[in-house]
């Protein structure tokens, strides 16, 4: 097992410095900031994928089994997220000391023990249950397009997603202009190699993000929201009255991962963004998610394809850094424009990716 910790010491994300995000309780920021200095824990020295270890297969995920699943009651708080023009955007997230709270009372030892000091175990668990600084960046990123092509289809898909910060901004945007259509509607993929965090932090953070739009009267910025049969069936009303359809892919990226989302992930009548954040940490992960990047970037679509990848500049201790990932995707025929780039502290970059016509 080898494993390794970018040191955060809360439950989530905080930069107190920029204003990114904040959220209560806050962790103590020199504990936050470590990881933004290069400071990693190692659990072994052992290289990615770990020896003898295999990876998860690929497979896709029933939207009506895992809301079966859901917990009667979860517990949130909202992050703010402050953008470029001053404005700001409220997501809802579940706690993470609910979600250790559940795997205790459900005996989950190995999905408890991801929750430990290291944030990242190689080829076991791959950090979807805390939120990184990178994705909040793609949020203020997707809040400059929020006007483009709001008359057709849209389409995304998150690699790596943990808590799915992009996709609930996605989520969030898209339905607040509803009226949809059939045409209008959404169509949003998202995949985390483990099971257990699309189970008990994306789906979760979801339906909050659904009940924060729909029930305002009642909705609080940090509280809890009881789920029970009527309201599942309540969200999944919303959802095909939308148009919208929700994927779930678990497992390790791979040409099988690829093949399963390209048989499986509905409609190909308008254009795909893939969305990526701290998705390239290692030398082994970065080449692992450029080539399934590229591979799901080059299935055809009438409409086209593009990807939006968010990462800090260099990874220290670990080798990863946007630089090399640039140029590994340009080696393979890609394309890649620098969409934005955060210079004060942790040095963060997101960019663009196209194949070439």
């Amino acid at each position: 097992m080898s494993g390794f910790s970018f040191s955060f010491a809360g439950d989530d994300i905080e930069d107190d410095n920029h204003g990114v995000a904040s959220e209560a309780p806050l962790a103590s920021s020199s504990a936050n900031h470590a990881a933004e200095t290069g400071t990693l824990r190692r659990s072994s020295n052992s290289a990615f994928p770990v020896a003898g270890q295999p990876l998860l297969q690929p497979q896709k995920h029933d939207l009506e089994i895992m809301l079966k699943m859901i917990p009667s009651k979860v517990s949130y708080s909202t992050l703010t997220i402050k953008l470029d023009d001053g404005q700001e955007v409220y997501l809802p997230r579940r706690e993470l000391w609910d979600v250790k709270v559940q795997l205790m009372a459900e005996g989950d030892d190995e999905s408890l023990g991801n929750l430990g000091k290291d944030d990242v175990k190689t080829g076991i668990y791959e950090g979807g249950f805390k939120s990184w600084e990178s994705s909040v960046d793609v949020v203020k990123e997707l809040y400059k397009r929020r006007g483009e092509d709001l008359g057709i289809r849209r389409r995304f898909f998150e690699l790596g997603c943990g808590t799915a910060l992009p996709s609930l901004y996605v989520f969030q945007w898209l339905l607040q202009s509803s009226p949809m259509s059939g045409t209008r509607g959404l169509d949003l993929g998202l995949a985390d190699y483990n099971p257990t965090v699309l189970q008990l932090v994306t789906l979760p953070n979801l339906l909050l993000t659904w009940a924060q739009m729909t029930k305002k009267d009642l909705w609080e910025a940090e509280g809890e929201l009881e789920i029970d049969s009527d309201v599942v069936q309540e969200f999944l009303k919303f959802l095909n009255s939308n148009s919208v359809t929700l994927s779930f892919y678990s497992g390790g990226w791979s040409p099988e991962f690829v093949n399963l989302v390209d048989q499986t992930m509905p409609s190909r009548s308008s254009g795909l963004t893939i969305i990526g954040a701290e998705t390239i940490y290692s030398p082994a992960a970065l080449a692992s998610f450029a080539e399934t990047l590229l591979s799901l970037l080059s299935i055809p679509d009438s409409a086209g394809r593009s990807a939006m990848i968010a990462a800090k500049k260099v990874y220290f201790g670990v080798g990863g850094s946007m630089e090399d990932f640039c140029n590994l995707v340009r080696a393979q025929g890609g394309i890649t424009e620098q969409l934005r780039e955060e210079s004060e502290g942790v040095r963060r970059e997101v960019v663009e990716v196209r194949i070439k016509a």
